[in-house]
């Protein structure tokens, strides 16, 4: 049994990402069976909850007010949309619903106490609620602990270096804050990145570095490919090749053997074959849906198809992790503290997000 290390170094990874094909495909497969039942992949669905207008200049991210992508910004959904689209998507399959909201950080009121609403309706349906809400402060995930979440996702994006290449109104510190402050809490952690930002692969090893060597590791990593989105200050970038995304997968794979590795973002650009192989490499979940948050996503039933070749299985609600208790609002222990907590605003200039602002203008 391989055992589960916290102390990789880039070095290492570097070196694990770069293997001969064959042997990287053997090694992951062989961790990954180990650990998880090869032919079960959890099928999750993510729904865009509150749409566009975010503060941030995330250089990938279409939903910044600072970008002229055409996106349409809505107001936060209601607890019945949320909870129709919830039935929907466990009646294709799904076992896992995320939620996003285009948020810098979470403040406490009204719309957050509508969010934990939504969460109690989806774990009340026997399925696994994440959420997706940015920066949250210790009490804001002790309150959606109450209320019954199952993750919290957050991702750090590149490596500590790369990221300053790509947004400048956060900091990295505070991302692992938030996951810190989840930490403290039942919540299990879904964390992971982006490749194909224009970042190397020394960038995609620490990546890698600063989520393997947190401990525990996350329960949860998602690797996405860039989709390259007119407007954007990554419109221009090459789509990733299927061969760096399989490298990706397995290596997390490798290095974080315990977690369910997420294939996410970019699977319309890949055949069938490329995600097999990624199955193969270590994958064990994908989203569903015909769009995640604002990008296009594979048909739920083209993935079923796709499922049935392969003789894959749909995973199970709770199958790591048991299902959370649901405190009702009038029962909790948390209280809103309407806190105002300073996050970092590293204040530096990334040319390519200032023109992109300016262009469309």
């Amino acid at each position: 049994m391989s055992i589960t290390k916290h102390n990789w170094t880039k070095e290492e990874i570097i070196a694990i990402y770069n293997k001969p094909m064959m042997d990287l495909l053997y090694e992951a497969a062989s961790i990954h069976r180990e650990h998880h039942d090869p032919n079960v992949v959890q099928v999750s669905t993510l729904l865009s909850i509150k749409t566009g207008g975010c503060p941030e200049d995330c250089g990938y991210c279409p939903q910044a007010a600072r970008y002229h992508t055409g996106v349409e910004g809505n107001d936060l959904m209601s607890v019945n949309q949320v909870k129709a689209q919830a039935l929907r998507a466990k009646e294709s399959g799904s076992s896992r619903v995320c939620m996003g909201a285009a948020w810098r950080n979470v403040k406490d009121g009204p719309e957050f106490d509508q969010v934990l609403e939504m969460v109690r309706t989806i774990n009340k349906l026997d399925m696994e609620v994440c959420c997706t809400l940015g920066m949250i402060t210790e009490n804001q995930a002790q309150r959606l602990a109450e209320a019954g979440l199952y993750a919290y996702n957050h991702n750090l994006d590149t490596s500590e270096e790369y990221y300053k290449e790509v947004i400048s109104t956060r900091g990295f510190e505070d991302r692992l804050e938030t996951i810190e402050n989840v930490r403290k809490t039942n919540v299990t952690v879904c964390s992971g990145g982006i490749i194909g930002m224009g970042e190397s692969i020394e960038d995609r090893a620490g990546m890698l570095v600063a989520l393997s060597t947190l401990n525990p590791q996350p329960e949860s990593v998602p690797i996405n490919a860039l989709v390259a989105v007119e407007g954007t200050p990554l419109e221009e970038e090459k789509p990733v090749e299927i061969w760096e995304m399989i490298r990706m997968v397995a290596t997390t794979r490798i290095v974080m053997p315990e977690t369910q590795v997420r294939l996410s973002a970019g699977r319309t650009n890949m055949s069938r074959e490329g995600q097999a192989m990624c199955f193969f490499a270590g994958a064990n979940s994908i989203f569903a849906g015909d769009k995640l948050l604002t990008t296009p996503n594979p048909d739920v039933n083209e993935d079923m198809k796709m499922f049935e070749m392969l003789g894959l299985n749909p995973q199970k609600p709770f199958t790591k992790v048991s299902q959370p208790k649901t405190v009702e609002a009038e029962d909790s222990q948390f209280a809103p503290l309407g806190e105002k907590p300073k996050w970092s605003r590293p204040g530096h200039t990334i040319e390519r997000n200032v023109e992109a602002s300016i262009k469309g203008k």
